[in-house]
């Protein structure tokens, strides 16, 4: 017999664990862990976060229309719990955590280089439903360890050790 949850604020599970990265307008790269993300369209590719305004990073992605959207595997567990419990307001981060980065190619935002996926994406609209920001971006190119793509270049998803 079924009966009604109590707590129903997160009905649905994201997977798998999101970090998405920007950078604001002085070069300042920052990193949050988001909950919330998912596809949205498939012509054009679109993906789409949900950032709480009173986040660090909301206002990067607001004001410069970028960010990544990175997949950790397993063994990122470490700077992942680290991510989403720390501020970019009151720390460098990508400094506290030595993290590996690189710019990306199409958008005015980080790589984080030692996650397996990074997808990177221009913000084409925003909507605010309710308490999150949710920022629809245009998929400009994803980023994946060579290991994990096929002889055709498609993500061979099933090898990806991925955060649950």
């Amino acid at each position: 017999m079924k009966k009604l949850a109590k707590n129903i604020a997160l009905c649905i599970q994201p997977v798998p664990q999101t970090i998405v990265t920007c950078r604001d307008s002085e070069g300042h790269n920052n990193a949050l862990v988001v909950g919330f993300t998912a596809n949205v369209s498939l012509d054009p590719i679109m993906v789409m976060v949900g950032i709480v305004p009173t986040r660090h990073s909301y206002h990067m992605v607001k004001e410069t229309g970028c960010f990544v959207i990175n997949l950790p595997g397993k063994s990122f567990q470490k700077e992942y719990a680290y991510l989403g419990s720390r501020s970019g307001r009151d720390e460098d981060k990508f400094a506290a955590l030595g993290l590996k980065w690189t710019d990306a190619e199409y958008v005015n935002a980080p790589i984080l280089t030692d996650c397996p996926v990074s997808i990177e994406c221009s913000v084409i609209e925003s909507t605010r439903p309710g308490s999150h920001e949710l920022f629809i971006g245009k998929v400009e190119a994803v980023h994946v360890d060579e290991e994990y793509l096929d002889a055709n270049g498609n993500i061979q998803w099933e090898k990806i050790d991925l955060m649950k």
